[in-house]
């Protein structure tokens, strides 16, 4: 996964958030117990960390602090959404930049260029099925799209289902039929070459 992918999430993600934009988004997520604002800011928050962990190197950066204001004292919701637009641009042109081989310090492992636009493209897509879940809206963004996150994040989630849906399911977010629901879970963030064959954080 590249650039591109995360320009396509992005996109996705703002046309969503654009129709919704005369809702209250002060309702709470119900799977995150923030509100609407508070996860936008988040996953804004989220698309500037990966970028400068990105460049960084293998090295957590523990200098840099980053706050996105929400709520009624902090951005409107436009101001938010473009915030979002742009800071996965930002991420898109590191992933983009970076030398081949090149791996990134992240929790649940040092990532290559696809594992962070992999994890842009989850955070921008999951969260803002999360965001429509508290203000009952539906928000379906491409299959394709959504099944290439899946198959670089969770490549042990099962590959014969709704792709959206997948994807969700190892977001810890939906029940799939005949499988355990996900709550402690992880992606696979490392090169895929890397991955052992069995699944992280299943239950």
């Amino acid at each position: 996964m590249d650039g591109t992918n995360l320009r396509q999430s992005a996109r996705s993600s703002a046309a969503f958030l654009r129709s919704v934009a005369d809702q209250d988004w002060s309702v709470t997520v119900p799977s995150l117990g923030w509100t609407g604002s508070r996860t936008v800011a988040h996953m804004c928050e989220t698309l500037l960390w990966y970028p400068t962990d990105l460049a960084n190197g293998p090295q957590p950066l523990d200098t840099m602090q980053l706050s996105v204001p929400d709520g009624p004292d902090g951005n409107s919701r436009e101001a938010l959404v473009t915030t979002l637009v742009t800071f996965a641009d930002v991420l898109a042109h590191v992933v983009d930049g970076v030398p081949a081989g090149w791996r990134g310090h992240h929790s649940w492992g040092l990532a290559d260029a696809s594992g962070f636009a992999a994890m842009g493209c989850d955070e921008l897509l999951v969260h803002t099925w999360d965001v429509g879940q508290g203000l009952g809206a539906r928000f379906d963004p491409p299959p394709v799209l959504a099944g290439m996150v899946a198959r670089r994040l969770f490549p042990w989630a099962p590959v014969d289902r709704d792709p959206w849906q997948t994807l969700l399911w190892a977001n810890g977010r939906v029940d799939l039929a005949g499988l355990p629901r996900q709550v402690d879970w992880q992606w696979h963030c490392a090169p895929l070459s890397e991955w052992t064959g069995r699944a992280s954080g299943l239950t």
